[in-house]
This record gives structure tokens, sequence and C-alpha cells, in this order.
């Protein structure tokens, strides 16, 4: 019964697993906010490493000397309902909103691209030219606007008005 008790009795406060755990979600989320535009399908293998490694790195962080299952699952919920609350409050304050997700980018205007717009963004012109090729522009000059979206998408507006929104810029836009 003693083995079966140790699963819920918990080593530190409940609190203290609640205040490390939205400390870390807020920690984590500055970091990925800064990291950039991305979407998930364009992780790659070495981003999706990171991202296992730091839930493995934060997790002591977050429960401290806490192995059971009791704290395990007030981190949870906290993660869960900080998530919640961030989207919430993201629907409600556009300067929230802008802080989050980011705002989009501007890469290409009547066909000039805005070099400094693409090294801001870890891009070069190859990969921007690629990217555009892959869905059907061959020629930046032909492109009226490309903007960066907030979630790691090209839309594209060609010459002729017509708006495209790439949403698979995987192997083309890849920060590292």
């Amino acid at each position: 019964m003693g083995a079966f008790r140790d699963i819920f009795v918990m080593q530190v406060p409940g609190w203290t697993v609640a205040l490390r755990t939205v400390l870390v979600y807020v920690c984590l989320l500055t970091g990925l906010r800064l990291a950039g535009k991305r979407e998930i399908g364009q992780l790659t293998v070495f981003d999706l490493v990171v991202l296992l490694l730091i839930s493995n790195a934060v997790q002591n962080a977050m429960v401290g000397s806490d192995s059971s299952l009791t704290g395990g699952l007030i981190a949870a919920v906290v993660l869960l309902v900080g998530n919640m609350l961030v989207a919430q409050l993201r629907l409600r304050s556009t300067r929230l909103r802008r802080l989050v997700e980011g705002t989009p980018t501007l890469l290409v205007l009547h066909g000039q691209v805005i070099p400094e717009h693409l090294r801001r963004e870890s891009l070069d012109e190859d990969m921007l030219e690629a990217a555009l090729r892959e869905h059907g522009v061959a020629n930046i000059r032909d492109v009226e606007m490309a903007v960066l979206e907030t979630d790691g998408s090209i839309s594209v507006v060609p010459g002729g008005g017509e708006t495209k929104r790439v949403r698979r810029p995987l192997k083309f836009l890849k920060r590292g």
C-alpha cells in the first residue's frame, strides 16, 4: 500500500510546481517566438530533436525534486490551462497577438526583393526563389508582393493580382 501511496504524495508543495510550470511556459513561449516563423510542417529532424530535448531539460525545472504522479499532473494541467488562457487573451488583444505571434514580413514588393527583411528572417534569395518556383512563380519580377506570414507560410500576389498562399515552404524556409 505504501508504494501505491508514494505515486500520489508530492515531495514539494503543489503551488511551487504550478509556479515553476508557468515560468517555464513563459520562457519557452518567448524562446520559440524568438526562434522565428515556422509551421509545424516545416520542422526539420533537428528541430524535432531540439524540442524533445527541451521538454526533457525543463521537466525538472517544472516539478523540481517531485516525481509523483500528482506533481506531473499539476504541471500538465497548468500547461494546458495556461495555453488556453494565452489563446483566449490573444484573440482579445491585438498587442498580445503581435507579441506572441509576431507580424508578417514583406519579402518582395513590385518585383523587388527587400534584402534586409530576408536577412532578418534568415532567408536568402535562392531560398525565396525556390519557394516561389515551387508554387508556380518563375521569376521574382513577376511578383507584386510576397509576404512571410506569422505562421511561416508565404502569401504571394503575382503581377496579375491573383493571391496564392504557400502552405508548404518546407525545405526552402528552414533555418540553420
